[in-house]
Protein backbone atom coordinates (compact mmCIF):
# COMPACT_ATOMS: atom_id res chain seq x y z
CA UNK A 1 0.00 0.00 0.00
CA UNK A 2 1.42 3.41 -1.13
CA UNK A 3 1.02 5.94 1.91
CA UNK A 4 2.66 9.05 0.77
CA UNK A 5 2.34 12.66 2.85
CA UNK A 6 -0.51 14.00 2.18
CA UNK A 7 0.02 17.34 0.01
CA UNK A 8 -2.57 18.98 3.13
CA UNK A 9 -0.83 20.16 6.48
CA UNK A 10 -3.84 20.20 8.93
CA UNK A 11 -1.93 22.36 11.52
CA UNK A 12 -1.64 24.82 8.80
CA UNK A 13 -5.44 24.96 7.64
CA UNK A 14 -6.24 25.14 11.14
CA UNK A 15 -3.56 27.82 12.08
CA UNK A 16 -5.37 29.79 9.15
CA UNK A 17 -8.50 29.69 10.04
CA UNK A 18 -7.93 30.76 13.87
CA UNK A 19 -6.06 33.73 11.94
CA UNK A 20 -8.68 34.93 10.05
CA UNK A 21 -11.73 34.56 12.58
CA UNK A 22 -10.47 37.04 15.24
CA UNK A 23 -11.58 39.94 17.02
CA UNK A 24 -10.93 41.96 14.88
CA UNK A 25 -13.66 40.68 12.07
CA UNK A 26 -16.39 41.12 15.19
CA UNK A 27 -14.94 44.74 16.07
CA UNK A 28 -13.78 47.01 13.49
CA UNK A 29 -11.81 50.04 13.71
CA UNK A 30 -13.02 52.92 16.15
CA UNK A 31 -13.82 55.85 14.06
CA UNK A 32 -13.72 59.24 15.91
CA UNK A 33 -15.58 61.85 14.50
CA UNK A 34 -16.56 65.29 16.33
CA UNK A 35 -16.17 63.60 20.06
CA UNK A 36 -17.85 61.04 18.90
CA UNK A 37 -16.48 57.19 18.97
CA UNK A 38 -18.30 54.92 16.75
CA UNK A 39 -17.32 51.10 16.94
CA UNK A 40 -18.73 49.07 14.34
CA UNK A 41 -19.32 45.34 15.23
CA UNK A 42 -20.37 42.39 12.49
CA UNK A 43 -21.96 38.70 12.84
CA UNK A 44 -18.95 35.93 12.22
CA UNK A 45 -19.36 32.57 11.67
CA UNK A 46 -17.05 29.92 10.19
CA UNK A 47 -16.58 26.23 9.74
CA UNK A 48 -14.39 23.69 8.19
CA UNK A 49 -13.17 20.16 8.08
CA UNK A 50 -10.56 18.08 6.55
CA UNK A 51 -10.05 14.27 5.80
CA UNK A 52 -7.52 11.81 4.34
CA UNK A 53 -8.38 8.47 2.40
CA UNK A 54 -6.94 5.30 1.23
CA UNK A 55 -8.59 3.01 -1.21
CA UNK A 56 -8.43 0.67 -3.70
CA UNK A 57 -9.66 0.87 -7.54
CA UNK A 58 -11.80 -1.62 -9.39
CA UNK A 59 -12.46 -1.83 -13.23
CA UNK A 60 -15.80 -2.64 -14.44
CA UNK A 61 -15.55 -6.35 -14.20
CA UNK A 62 -14.57 -6.07 -10.65
CA UNK A 63 -10.86 -6.58 -11.13
CA UNK A 64 -8.31 -4.59 -9.09
CA UNK A 65 -7.14 -1.81 -11.05
CA UNK A 66 -4.60 0.17 -8.29
CA UNK A 67 -4.45 1.72 -4.82
CA UNK A 68 -4.89 5.14 -3.72
CA UNK A 69 -4.85 8.40 -1.63
CA UNK A 70 -6.52 11.62 -1.25
CA UNK A 71 -6.56 14.11 0.75
CA UNK A 72 -8.52 17.28 1.07
CA UNK A 73 -10.17 20.39 3.23
CA UNK A 74 -11.02 23.77 3.77
CA UNK A 75 -12.83 26.28 5.47
CA UNK A 76 -15.00 29.22 5.12
CA UNK A 77 -16.50 32.32 7.14
CA UNK A 78 -19.03 34.82 6.55
CA UNK A 79 -19.18 38.03 8.47
CA UNK A 80 -22.00 40.54 8.08
CA UNK A 81 -22.51 43.63 10.20
CA UNK A 82 -25.56 43.88 12.78
CA UNK A 83 -24.63 47.56 14.36
CA UNK A 84 -22.36 49.46 15.65
CA UNK A 85 -21.60 50.58 19.50
CA UNK A 86 -21.80 54.43 19.48
CA UNK A 87 -19.62 56.79 22.41
CA UNK A 88 -21.23 59.87 22.73
CA UNK A 89 -20.16 62.10 26.26
CA UNK A 90 -19.27 58.79 27.72
CA UNK A 91 -22.36 57.03 27.61
CA UNK A 92 -22.62 53.89 25.02
CA UNK A 93 -25.94 53.25 22.52
CA UNK A 94 -26.16 50.52 20.46
CA UNK A 95 -27.54 51.27 16.75
CA UNK A 96 -28.68 48.45 15.14
CA UNK A 97 -27.69 47.49 11.28
CA UNK A 98 -31.35 47.28 9.37
CA UNK A 99 -30.80 45.13 6.46
CA UNK A 100 -33.30 46.07 4.44
CA UNK A 101 -32.56 43.59 1.64
CA UNK A 102 -33.56 40.70 4.34
CA UNK A 103 -36.44 42.31 5.48
CA UNK A 104 -37.90 42.48 1.58
CA UNK A 105 -37.00 38.99 1.08
CA UNK A 106 -38.61 37.78 4.16
CA UNK A 107 -41.50 39.75 3.62
CA UNK A 108 -41.89 38.65 0.08
CA UNK A 109 -41.67 35.25 1.49
CA UNK A 110 -44.18 35.50 3.50
CA UNK A 111 -46.83 37.09 1.16
CA UNK A 112 -46.08 34.21 -1.63
CA UNK A 113 -46.89 32.10 1.67
CA UNK A 114 -50.04 33.87 2.33
CA UNK A 115 -51.37 34.20 -1.10
CA UNK A 116 -50.77 30.23 -1.75
CA UNK A 117 -52.46 29.59 1.52
CA UNK A 118 -55.31 31.76 0.86
CA UNK A 119 -55.91 30.35 -2.33
CA UNK A 120 -55.58 26.55 -1.32
CA UNK A 121 -58.44 28.07 1.26
CA UNK A 122 -60.47 28.97 -1.13
CA UNK A 123 -60.25 26.15 -2.92
CA UNK A 124 -61.34 23.67 -0.42
CA UNK A 125 -64.58 26.07 0.44
CA UNK A 126 -65.33 26.01 -3.03
CA UNK A 127 -65.39 22.07 -3.06
CA UNK A 128 -67.33 22.09 -0.10
CA UNK A 129 -69.87 24.03 -1.16
CA UNK A 130 -69.99 21.64 -4.50
CA UNK A 131 -70.44 18.92 -2.60
CA UNK A 132 -73.28 20.49 -0.17
CA UNK A 133 -74.84 21.11 -3.29
CA UNK A 134 -74.84 17.91 -4.42
CA UNK A 135 -76.19 16.31 -1.38
CA UNK A 136 -78.73 19.19 -1.80
CA UNK A 137 -79.85 17.64 -5.04
CA UNK A 138 -79.99 14.07 -3.59
CA UNK A 139 -81.96 14.92 -0.87
CA UNK A 140 -84.57 16.46 -3.12
CA UNK A 141 -84.64 13.88 -5.27
CA UNK A 142 -85.35 10.95 -2.42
Amino acid sequence: MNLRKPNMDVQTLLEQANDSITVKRVFGEPIERDGVLVIPAAMVAGGGGGGLGVGTGFGPNGEQQGEGTGTGGGWGMQARPVGAFVVRDGVVTWVPAIDWARFAFIGGAVLIAMLFTRRSIAQTRARARVREHALDLRRKRA
